[in-house]
């Protein structure tokens, strides 16, 4: 069921959505952020999706979607495919609308996604697991519309999903007494990117939209600078919520007409933001709701005296990938380094590394020989910790001068990979 050739989305779309929403959605708060408002010299603040009742702006689209659709289709039921919260968003739906849904998500779901699902459905949908991937969890559900014609939710590529997250530039506007300089918004699919942006530059022509991508799943700006929607080959899926492979094609035309610029942000400085906004505010975001904040760093300059909008598209951080996320903003900030050293074959070699070498304020995090047996002839693995990034000069120098052989893993992708 693919509408996007005939039918683009127009400001009377979201203001029809922003009244069927009015049944289930809340108004989130858009907050002024004084810590970041200082540390950027502007006004910052935070449109808080994370705040929605489903933990995410993916409600949005996916009821006003599933409200759009006829007597008979609602009956025969409708299916989505998603490993997080579009899920949550169909699931809500289909409760609060009393009708059945199918959801597909990759077997490797983590059970608290899964668990939040059945929390949201209740006895209203059916939770499939299927796969490793989305795209095999993709292939089922589109199996079980062709078999029972049954209605795919899109979760993003669709103008009904699109009218619906424009609804959140419509509550930005209306809760500013004058219109932004910026609006920051996280694209993966683009169906978050393309309302707001609709809606934005109706209103507001003169405010910069700005898109923000994870580096390792850009598939927006290469759709850009190609002048048309491609798939990538590979990305890094870190950034779960965001990490699309090819955008819509609905979402690549309206995106492309209306983006001022797209900023590519790296995994591990959305990982030191999802840090720095739970320890200086209290904000549990997940990383593609980080995004917007991470790209403020490249956009210094330019919002100086401004007045700055980051959407913050969701907060379904799992707990378990906390210590992840610190070891990825660690590295990226230059404080974290690993390396396989072969230290000398001679008694007190180890002794005589920490005590020359290593600085004064640098800790080992991880040591371990890579060889089981036979451990004096193999390189040890060392993790090093630095208080500065500036104290890693000192510490390859220290390092250099003593002789001792090693090579810094940070370096080399392939064995980072293989040995972190």
């Amino acid at each position: 069921m693919n509408q996007t050739k005939s039918h683009t989305v127009g400001m009377e779309d979201i203001v029809r959505a922003h009244h069927v929403l009015k049944e289930v959605v809340r108004r989130t708060p858009l907050q002024l952020d004084p810590t970041l408002s200082a540390k950027y010299d502007c006004k910052v603040y935070l449109k808080r999706e994370d705040l929605q009742v489903v933990r995410s702006f993916k409600i949005r689209g996916a009821y006003n979607m599933i409200r759009s659709l006829g007597k008979e289709e609602l009956e025969k039921g409708i299916v989505c495919a998603s490993a997080g919260n579009h899920a949550q968003g169909v699931a809500f739906s289909c409760n609060a609308l009393g009708i059945q849904g199918k959801i597909f998500m990759p077997s490797t779901t983590p059970n608290q996604k899964i668990k939040q699902v059945k929390r949201f459905g209740g006895s209203s949908v059916e939770v499939i697991l299927t796969g490793d991937t989305y795209d095999d969890a993709f292939a089922e559900a589109m199996k079980a519309c062709n078999e029972g014609g049954m209605t795919f939710i899109h979760p993003f590529d669709d103008p009904k999903i699109v009218a619906g997250n424009g609804t959140i530039a419509m509550e930005i506007m209306e809760s500013l007494d004058t219109p932004a300089d910026y609006v920051f918004v996280t694209i993966g699919g683009g169906g978050l990117v393309s309302g707001v942006g609709t809606y934005l530059k109706a209103m507001s022509p003169e405010t910069k939209l700005i898109g923000v991508e994870p580096s390792g799943a850009a598939s927006m700006s290469e759709a850009i600078q190609r002048k048309q929607v491609v798939t990538l080959d590979t990305i890094d899926k870190f950034v779960d919520g965001a990490a699309v492979k090819r955008v819509g094609d609905l979402n690549y035309e309206i995106s492309s007409r209306l983006l001022d610029d797209i900023v590519k942000v790296p995994e591990g400085k959305a990982c030191t933001t999802i840090l720095e906004l739970y320890n200086d505010s209290a904000i549990v975001v997940e990383p593609a709701g980080a995004l917007p904040v991470s790209a403020l760093d490249m956009y210094r300059d330019e919002i100086r005296g401004k007045t700055v909008v980051c959407i913050i598209s969701g907060g379904n951080n799992d707990i378990d990938r906390m210590q992840e996320m610190k070891e990825r903003s660690l590295i990226y900030e230059g404080l974290k380094h690993y390396f396989l050293i072969n230290f000398p074959q001679r008694a007190g070699a180890l002794r005589e590394f920490l005590e020359q070498v290593l600085g004064p304020n640098d800790d080992i995090a991880r040591f371990e020989y890579t060889k089981k047996h036979n451990k004096e002839n193999g390189p040890a693995l060392v993790g090093i910790e630095l208080s500065d990034k500036e104290d890693y000069q000192g510490l390859i120098e220290r390092m250099e001068a003593k002789g001792i052989p090693y090579t810094e893993l940070n370096r080399d992708l392939n064995l980072f990979n293989l040995l972190i």
